[in-house]
């Protein structure tokens, strides 16, 4: 097989060339590789690049350009060519494929023909004188055996092998010869001085000239008449600042050179010589070069020709360079660089002109040219330098002549060079004028560091630079501007601003106001009004310090010419009002002018200045109130002007002073003037006296038509009368009223502080800081300069706190001590500071009543605060009490009822008050619980709304309760609430009747209490009076009776009528009319009221709020003067007491009814027999009366009393009693009230639903109903009252309609499940409407969902194949599907299908937890009629990964695992719950976090969240994690 040629390009020579077929005979065609023809061209173009970078530099600009512009050319004509090389080759693509063609075939037509010429070659002429060579046998042999080959001939090794390399140590000796040859050669040799620096080293000599060259020399013999060998020459000029680092000379200049001096050497006798001739030139004409290349380029880019110019340049030989060319002179200042021909070996010196001592050009000439770094531009700035400061010498040698008086010293330092003149004495560094030399042009450049803007340096550097006759003007007005300037800098942290002008419409006549003086005006920020004016002068004899003079002057502002000022204005401290106006006043006016004695001023009372004046210092006085202790001196900064400081510091501290003296003397109040405080502590204004509270006699008239427009004081208090025997004792106490300045340190606000010294206090605190004999008040005012009136009506109104709690607290204090009284033993006075009483009260005494005089309200008012471990919850109350404080004016009153309402308003404090969602509607949010105090013993509670309690504070420890929907005027009810069924059954259960009759005597056992503890209208001193009905304090009948009291003599009641009725207090009223009075009008008798006569037809029902029910022995007051409000009104201020009785709500009968119960002779013991008129309920709760008459609708309105530990019991959270009901802590009161709600929205659920039927109970209290099949009734639990039962029978199947009956079992779960479900707590009257819709179900549907709810409370049931435990929602939750409003009921019906929702929660595993478990709520549809079971889904949302895995669950139950006569809901759920996985199970999310790509309430209808997030808002949280099985409801 024929070998395969191979390719063209690959071929050898194919870069070289080839002959194509047919072309033999023509020239031969060169090709190249296109990657290597742009190589070539990119190497050419940056070796071009290249060489211009590294010669432009040494061009002038011009060249530059043109040399530039040649290669941009050139390179651009190149790459065109290439471009168009390119195009080209892209579109001959079919050529080259025929071309390459050809090729080859011509290639195998060539191949064939060499090959067939070779054979003939070959044949003819090689093979003919083809012959076997002679073997060379020995040299075979000895290869062979040897494995050498020593017949070689000798000339190879002659000429191809090197001879041996002599020794080190030859080399050594040779080398050391010829470094005593060359030694000998210097010593016999003319050697010039600048070439004594040499060595010999290493056969060779090295002469070194600094800054200039290095050469290196040797023979080739130890003959004499051998020439010096050059060996290399190294040129020590550089260039550091524009040379980059590159060496000056080419080398190919240093190869010429070195044939050029190589040349001279040969048969020269001054050989040496003529190789440092040669180099020196050279190198100082580089040196030359190098300082005039420095010079252009400085002048181009950095100066321009009038600052630096060359001036003449010879190569070679010099360069003249000019400087300062704007300063005029005659000869001008410039420099020459040249060599020197006083020196030997003429080095380079710098020549100046106009000339320099010989000591600085020298100087000049090594640190510029003869050093290492050849610098033009050092050269020049150290020769400004120099000049500079001769010229400032003689500049410092003029200022000395003119300034012969100042105390510093003129500096002349730095670089560059400043001269300093101080103009003042002291002066700061900062306020001296410093002088300078502008380095491009020589002028004089001067100005003040600390006042850079100053105006007058422009025109003293004017004067340096030319004619200096107007340097000492300038100079004076210089010291008068920094005076200006150090006086803004003393009044900077002063109430004071400084300006040069005021705007006056006429200029003052008086002399030192005239225009052109020194002088500045001084602005007092809290007096505007009042100007300083500070005169400037100079020292006659030292003019460089200054001397102030001060003058006061008083202003008025005024809009034009017409504008007359008052004549008021001229007085000292009157301050003018400005009545508004629309044109506002901007012009000053003088009125008067008072010039003050600087040293009086400054040396006044507390006042000390230095009496040595240092000789650098100036005269400084101590500070405005500086004590005379041992203090040290204080020094001031020299801007600091202390004269002006404590002058404007004066004016501003007394002038409010005088003003607040003037104002007392107008309110004629008696003080002692402003005085100056013992060692200069402060200044201080003595009040003698302060006016008695309520004698307006002192007043103005202006006073007395502010107080004419004041508010009116309530009318619910009065005024405390002040006795005259209080008023002497307080004034007897009071040693001292002082007013004081101060400023606030974090506002920075002046403020009168009012000092009251009193002695002791009638009242003695606990406080720590009360113990003392001295006590301080300290009362703190703004300084309102422009009304001190309301200063002084701020002052007398703290007084008059002050005096109306002292005449309180004079009275409490006496009560206090009666130790009869028990005031002690009740609070504590914890603090009494003559504005505050502060109480402590409470079983520790931790909670406190602050009581005070509130100016505002004019009258008395309280505040209440808890303690650590208590609450007040007197605070609801507050404005009752107070009103009650401000109507009776005693404060042993407060304390008795603070004291026994203690324990009652904490117990009501415990109740919750949040408001709550879905009740009645689930948007709308109602409060649990709303106090409404309507007086200090009587207080309203309303429950959601609905039920209203009225509580009534009673003495001994009792409260009564009564149903606050009952009206005290008519039978009917108030319209915002509804009553309370079982309400009096309820509270019978807590009544203590041995701690009601605690209290009372034995001979009162046949009588009735009086009015006096119990009624509403009692009198004597513990009654309030003005209060509503029921809101008297009954707390002082204990201790301090009135003179109404039963046991007082001649003030008894008269013999009753009737024989004494029984002494239960829960009895409900008698219907006998009363024979005797009421109890305000004593013992008065009404004979026309008998046993036989009919009661009024205006009084339907007593009035409930007395401890006894209505009785001939127990009169009631008329209802006609009692208003019993609603729960946002207050009672009547007042009513009267009739002796007219109401009949007893219980029966509506005649008296004298057969059914009336005979009364008890003794309390407590049980009635004879039983009535429909009497009941109540014992000591722990035995029924003493029959169970109807306690639960009838009016049976709440008669009050029933209970002992505080009652209450408390009422009303503190508990367990709920059914130990099976697990959530969180209620009160009683709380879960009796929404058991009896719930019950009650249930009776309006069967009423309004169609699907439900009521039927007639005669059990009080129960509602029965059936639904389709099944009879409920729903009671409470009368045992304890608070929680709901469902009681559930089958009914009887009817002919017409045939049921299915369910199990006892299931019946007994549905009951369980209404009990711990639906009507445990919260109680949600929508989980009622849930529980009815699905008792109205089928009852094949019935029973699946009575599964369902059966394995919701005993999750255990489901056996281990479950993963998810289920929970039916009673009510909607807000993480489900938005498909029915949150917290409306979730069980829908409609069109035969059942709607509801199901919470599932994942069972933990792998050692999981609760809280870690994800939960899901799924809305579920049942349709009955096609028996299919499935998730709801909206079309209009994305189905969610979660919500798609329970719905395919359900479908591919419905398709395959349901069964025809089955209900298929129970089984589709044990299916859900026992397959339903989550995707590849998640792992658990943190807490309160969603899983997986669903939140809570997003997603089609699953909300995702965890065990510890209900889905319910309103359930607590611990339904849900201890037992699994309790859902939302």
């Amino acid at each position: 097989m024929a070998p395969t040629p191979l390719p063209l390009e690959q071929m050898p020579g194919a870069n070289a060339g080839y002959l194509p077929a047919g072309q033999e005979g023509g020239p031969r065609i060169n090709t190249m590789s296109m990657s290597v023809l742009i190589d070539f061209i990119i190497q050419r173009t940056y070796h071009e690049l290249m060489v211009l970078a590294e010669l432009l530099p040494r061009k002038t600009d011009m060249e530059r350009k043109v040399e530039i512009y040649a290669y941009a050319a050139r390179t651009r004509h190149l790459f065109t060519r290439l471009n168009a090389l390119v195009k080209w080759g892209n579109s001959v693509s079919k050529v080259d494929k025929s071309s390459q063609i050809m090729s080859f075939l011509d290639k195998q037509n060539m191949l064939f023909v060499e090959t067939a010429d070779m054979l003939a070659r070959m044949s003819r002429e090689t093979l003919v004188r083809a012959r076997l060579p002679n073997f060379h046998i020995p040299a075979a042999v000895e290869v062979l055996t040897t494995g050498t080959y020593n017949r070689l001939p000798t000339c190879i090794r002659e000429r191809i092998v090197p001879p041996d390399a002599i020794t080190p140590a030859e080399k050594k000796q040779t080398l050391l010869r010829l470094n005593q040859v060359i030694q000998h050669r210097l010593v016999t040799g003319k050697l010039l001085p600048q070439m004594r620096e040499f060595r010999i080293r290493n056969g060779r000599v090295t002469f070194e000239v600094k800054h200039e060259f290095s050469v290196a020399l040797t023979v080739m013999g130890d003959s004499p008449n051998v020439p010096w060998r050059l060996l290399d020459i190294d040129i020590l000029v550089e260039d550091k600042e524009t040379g980059d680092g590159k060496s000056l000379v080419h080398s190919l200049q240093v190869n010429y050179i070195h044939q050029l001096i190589q040349a001279r050497l040969v048969e020269n006798p001054n050989a040496l010589s003529e190789v440092y001739n040669c180099l020196h030139y050279f190198c100082q004409s580089l040196q030359l070069e190098v300082l005039y290349t420095q010079t252009l380029r400085l002048n181009y880019e950095r100066l321009d020709d009038n600052n630096v110019n060359v001036e003449e340049y010879l190569p070679g030989v010099k360069l003249t360079v000019s400087y300062w060319r704007d300063l005029k002179s005659e000869l001008g200042y410039r420099l020459t660089v040249q060599s020197d021909p006083s020196e030997i070996g003429r080095p380079l010196a710098v020549v100046h002109v106009p000339s320099l001592g010989a000591k600085e050009s020298a100087e000049v000439a090594d640190r510029a040219v003869r050093s290492e770094h050849l610098s033009m531009e050092r050269l020049i700035v150290h020769t400004v330098y120099i000049r500079s400061v001769s010229r400032l010498s003689d500049l410092k040698l003029e200022f000395q002549a003119l300034l012969k008086d100042v105390d510093c010293e003129f500096n002349l330092q730095g670089t560059p060079a400043i001269l300093t003149v101080p103009v003042l004495s002291p002066c700061l560094r900062a306020e001296q004028i410093h002088i300078t030399i502008d380095t491009h042009t020589g002028m004089f450049r001067c100005h003040v560091p600390k006042h850079l803007d100053c105006p007058i340096t422009d025109e003293m550097q004017d004067c340096l630079n030319g004619d200096r006759s107007k340097l000492p003007a300038l100079l004076s007005e210089l010291r008068f501007w920094i005076t200006h300037r150090r006086c803004e800098k003393t009044l900077q942290h002063l109430p004071a601003t400084a300006t040069e002008t005021l705007p006056f419409l006429t200029l003052p006549e008086q002399e030192l106001l005239q225009s052109g003086r020194h002088k500045i005006y001084v602005k007092l920020h809290r007096h505007p009004n009042i100007i300083l004016v500070v005169q400037l002068k100079e020292k006659p004899l030292m003019p460089n310090e200054m001397e102030y003079t001060f003058h006061l002057g008083f202003v008025v502002y005024q809009k034009d010419e017409s504008d007359v000022p008052d004549d008021s204005a001229k007085q000292l401290v009157s301050v003018v009002s400005q009545p508004p106006s629309e044109i506002p006043k901007f012009y000053t006016k003088l009125m008067r002018l008072i010039e003050f004695d600087t040293f009086v001023a400054t040396h006044g009372p507390g006042t000390e200045v230095d009496a040595e004046i240092s000789p650098h210092k100036r005269k400084s006085s101590g500070d405005i109130l500086a004590p005379p202790a041992k203090q040290q001196k204080t020094i001031f900064p020299a801007y600091f002007i202390p004269e002006l400081a404590h002058v404007v510091a004066m004016c501003d501290e007394k002038i409010p002073f005088l003003n607040l003296a003037q104002t007392l003397s107008k309110h004629r109040i008696p003080h002692s003037g402003l005085q100056v405080e013992a060692n200069a502590t402060s200044l201080v204004l003595k009040i003698l006296a302060l006016p008695q509270p309520g004698n307006n006699h002192h007043l103005t008239n202006a006073s007395n038509a502010e107080q004419k427009q004041m508010p009116p004081a309530s009318n619910f208090s009065s005024m405390p009368k002040i006795e005259q025997h209080v008023w002497d004792d307080l004034m007897k106490r009071v040693l001292s009223i002082s007013v004081r300045s101060q400023t606030n340190k974090n506002s920075q606000v002046r403020i009168w502080v009012v000092e009251f010294v009193f002695y002791s206090t009638p009242l003695q605190s606990t406080h720590q800081k009360e113990q003392g004999s001295r006590r301080t008040v300290y009362l703190t005012y703004e300084q309102a300069n422009h009304d001190f009136n309301k200063t002084v009506e701020e002052l007398l109104n703290d007084w008059s706190k002050i005096v109306y709690l002292y005449t309180l607290v004079y009275d409490f204090a006496e009560h206090l001590r009666n130790k009869r009284l028990s005031l002690g033993d009740m609070l504590v006075v914890k603090s009494y500071s003559y504005v505050n009483l502060l109480l402590g009260y409470g079983p520790k005494k931790e909670v406190t009543c602050n009581i005070y005089w509130s100016v505002q309200s004019h009258g008395l008012r309280l505040t209440f605060v808890g303690g650590i471990s208590a609450v007040n919850a007197h605070s609801m109350m507050r404005d009752q009490l107070a009103q009650h404080l401000n109507q009776q004016h005693s404060l042993t009153a407060i304390a008795h009822i603070l004291h026994e309402t203690y324990n009652p308003m904490s117990s009501i404090a415990k109740l919750p008050v949040l408001p709550l969602l879905g009740i009645p509607r689930p948007q709308v949010p109602v409060l649990s619980f709303c106090m409404l105090p309507q007086s200090p013993c009587l207080m309203r509670l309303t429950y959601q709304a609905v039920y209203c309690l009225e509580l009534r504070f009673r003495a001994n420890r009792l409260v009564s309760i009564r149903d606050g929907a009952s009206s005290r005027f008519e039978r009917n009810v108030i319209e915002e609430f509804t009553p309370i069924q079982g309400l009096k059954a309820f509270l019978s259960k807590y009544v203590d009747e041995s701690a009601v009759y605690r209290g009372r005597g034995p001979h009162e056992d046949d009588n009735p209490l009086s009015p006096m503890g119990l009624e509403d209208n009692f009198g004597g001193p513990s009654s309030v009076a003005g209060v509503s009905a029921g809101g008297s304090s009954p707390f002082l009948g204990a201790g301090m009776r009135g003179p109404q009291s039963p046991r007082d003599s001649g003030l008894r009641f008269p013999a009753p009528h009737t024989p004494p009725s029984s002494s239960n207090p829960h009895t409900p009223a008698s219907p006998h009319p009363s024979a005797g009075g009421g109890g305000g009008s004593g013992g008065q008798n009404h004979g026309n009221f008998n046993l036989t006569s009919p009661p009024a037809p205006h009084l339907p029902h007593p009035s409930p709020g007395g401890l006894m029910p209505s009785s001939p022995l127990n009169p009631q007051p008329s209802p006609h003067m009692v208003h019993s409000p609603g729960p946002n009104t207050l009672y009547m201020q007042s009513h009267q007491d009739s002796p007219f009785t109401a009949m007893s709500p219980a029966n509506n009968n005649w008296p004298g009814s057969p059914s009336m119960p005979r009364p008890s002779p003794r309390p407590g013991q049980s009635p004879e027999h039983k009535s429909t008129g009497g009941g109540g309920a014992g000591v722990g709760g035995t029924a003493i009366g029959t169970r109807g008459s306690i639960n009838r609708p009016w049976a709440g309105a008669v009050p029933t009393l209970l002992t505080h530990e009652a209450l408390e019991t009422l009303c503190r959270p508990s367990p709920h009693p059914n130990k099976d009901i697990n959530v969180t802590d209620m009160s009683p009161l709380e879960r009796f009230l929404g058991c009896v709600y719930m019950r009650r929205q249930l009776h309006r659920n069967i009423q309004s639903e169609e699907t439900l039927t009521a039927l007639n109970s005669t059990e009080p209290g129960v509602v029965l109903f059936k639904v389709d099949g099944l009879q409920c009734q729903v009671m409470l639990n009368q045992l304890h009252m608070q929680s709901l039962h469902l009681k559930v029978t089958q009914l009887p199947p009817t002919p017409d309609k045939p049921t299915f009956p369910l199990n006892p079992d299931d019946l007994l779960v549905i009951e369980q499940y209404f009990d711990t479900r639906v009507a445990a707590p919260p109680y949600r009257p929508n989980a009622l409407h849930s529980i009815c819709r699905l008792l109205n179900l089928p009852v094949h549907v019935l029973k699946d969902f009575v599964q369902i709810m059966r394995l919701e409370m005993k999750p255990e049931l489901g056996g281990e194949q479950l993963k998810w435990t289920v929970q039916m929602c009673m009510r909607m939750p807000p993480s489900a599907v938005p498909i029915v409003p949150i917290g409306n009921a979730s069980v829908v019906l409609g069109r035969m299908k059942i709607l509801f929702f199901l919470h599932i929660t994942r069972i933990p595993y792998n050692g999981k937890d609760w809280k870690d478990s994800p939960s899901l709520v799924l809305p579920i549809v049942h349709d009955i009629a096609t028996n299919l079971t499935q998730v709801a889904e909206r079309r209009e949302q994305v189905q969610s990964p979660m919500m798609a895995a329970a719905s395919t669950l359900l479908r591919r139950f419905a398709d395959f695992g349901g069964q025809q006569n089955q209900c298929s809901l129970f089984p589709a759920v044990t299916d859900l719950l026992t397959n339903l996985q989550l995707t590849a199970d998640l792992p658990p999310p943190p807490p309160n976090q969603a899983i997986g790509p669903v939140g809570v309430g997003v997603g089609v209808g699953v909300g995702v969240g965890v065990v510890g997030s209900s889905p319910n808002a309103m359930i607590p949280m611990q339904q849900l994690q201890p037992q699994v099985g309790h859902g939302p409801q």
